[in-house]
């Protein structure tokens, strides 16, 4: 019998061996950081530092009053040098904190003490981590305090953890589930306490065995936690997805995952949940896969947030050859980089570096309505019509194909025979979309 999975998909060459045995490696102190205000989804933080100003590793740099945000915190001890508009590697510029660093270190965590998870009361466990400006970690990077406070109503019985990283190259929640399973454990269980769940599972592909065999010990003597062995298909780590597999629930359009009673995080996000109950440390620093066959020696590195991403290749080797692409997390759903000089964000699974040798740039040609795209659609939306909307920005076209429910996976665009790039084309039509309904919002 098979693993479980969701219908649809695709089964790309996923290259996990470049990294899939490389233990993390603390990447070197950077002498600056770029700290951006904006490295999670809602309202942008404003800065709590001036420029002059000398700041300690782990304070509280920037934060605003809104629900959906996150503070971000100084990931190095030094001197803030600017507060200045600053490349991010999503593709725009926002402010940014930049620090220059003194060389001292914070010992985090050196008591070795563990918190007793019973005694914490669920409100406190969500403060701490808002407070540590814990996001989602899988690359979405959706404030965690917001997903554990759902609205009046809705109530959560159910915690999965998302081990899947389907995404081909990456190999940080991987190296993190071999490496700190009794972390990740411990965080998942933080995670039901503050939600109210009463059970919990942690969704692993197949392709994974030693991280399967590190849980599955970590988890002995808690039969309220399950380990889901999934099928290795991509995405079978997007939310809706990894809830069809994991617990046969079904997410309707429209509807978010608490709506049927069950809340999402990623194996990272639960060892920054460990990290800043335990220790007090918030998020200032994550495991990040380096790899492809444009960068000379691939590893996985925990890396402060603001560090550079051409600090973080010279770390593996640098670049092999001039002609490449650098991406921002893995080659489905990543963003090119025009420059090195982008930093590593809260989000930042990955910096995928692909060599001329597998780029394959060609003009695209008329679509011959072969129907791959719609066999393969996770969401079982019609991409090939989608994206002819989104080029041609006919939001009111995409808005009745459902076009927001597009998870942006990259699965039509892999299959397209004439390589047409549909999920560029989504993503503007989506964009357009929401501005319209944002203008359409303001003008009442």
């Amino acid at each position: 019998m098979g693993h479980r999975t969701f219908e649809r998909g695709i089964h790309p060459s996923y290259y996990k061996e470049l990294t899939s045995g490389k233990r993390v490696e603390p990447a070197a102190l950077p002498r600056t950081v770029v700290i951006p205000l904006q490295q999670h989804a809602g309202t942008p933080c404003e800065p709590l530092v001036k420029k002059g100003e000398t700041v300690q590793e782990g304070q509280k740099i920037g934060d605003v009053k809104a629900f959906v945000t996150a503070p971000v915190h100084a990931s190095i001890s030094g001197k803030v040098k600017d507060i200045e508009l600053a490349n991010h590697p999503n593709g725009y510029r926002c402010a940014s904190v930049v620090i220059e660093g003194d060389g001292s270190l914070r010992q985090w965590g050196s008591d070795g003490k563990v918190v007793d998870i019973g005694a914490l009361q669920p409100e406190a466990v969500r403060q701490a981590i808002r407070e540590a400006g814990i996001v989602g970690l899988g690359g979405a990077a959706f404030p965690s305090s917001v997903k554990l406070s759902p609205p009046k109503g809705k109530a959560v019985d159910t915690v999965i953890l998302n081990g899947c990283e389907c995404e081909p190259y990456l190999t940080a929640d991987h190296r993190t589930m071999v490496e700190e399973p009794e972390k990740v454990v411990w965080g998942l269980k933080a995670l039901m306490r503050a939600s109210g769940a009463a059970r919990g599972f942690i969704g692993i592909e197949e392709n994974k065995p030693d991280a399967i065999d590190a849980l599955t010990r970590a988890l002995s003597g808690s039969p309220e936690i399950g380990i889901t062995v999934l099928e290795a298909k991509y995405p079978q780590g997007a939310e809706k997805m990894l809830i069809s597999a994991a617990v046969g629930r079904k997410v309707p359009p429209g509807k978010l995952p608490f709506d049927v009673g069950v809340l999402v995080n990623n194996v990272g996000t639960a060892v920054a949940v460990f990290e800043a109950l335990n220790w007090g440390k918030p998020l200032i620093e994550r495991v990040v896969t380096i790899s492809g066959n444009g960068v000379r020696e691939p590893k996985n590195l925990r890396v402060r947030v603001g560090t550079l991403f051409g600090e973080v290749i010279d770390q593996c080797g640098g670049l092999v050859g001039s002609e490449i692409e650098v991406l921002n997390g893995g080659p489905m759903m990543g963003n090119s980089q025009s420059t090195l000089a982008v930093p590593v964000t809260k989000g930042t699974t990955g910096i995928t570096v692909i060599s001329a040798d597998e780029i394959q740039v060609r003009p695209y040609e008329p679509c011959i309505k072969c129907g791959n795209c719609v066999e393969v659609c996770p969401m079982g939306l019609m991409p090939y019509r989608l994206g002819d909307y989104g080029k041609l920005q006919m939001t009111a076209e995409i808005s009745a194909l459902d076009g927001l429910s597009c998870l942006e996976c990259g699965c039509c665009s892999y299959v397209c025979p004439a390589k047409r790039p549909l999920i560029q084309w989504i993503r503007v039509g989506k964009l357009k979309l929401r501005q319209e309904a944002r203008k359409a919002q303001g003008a009442k």
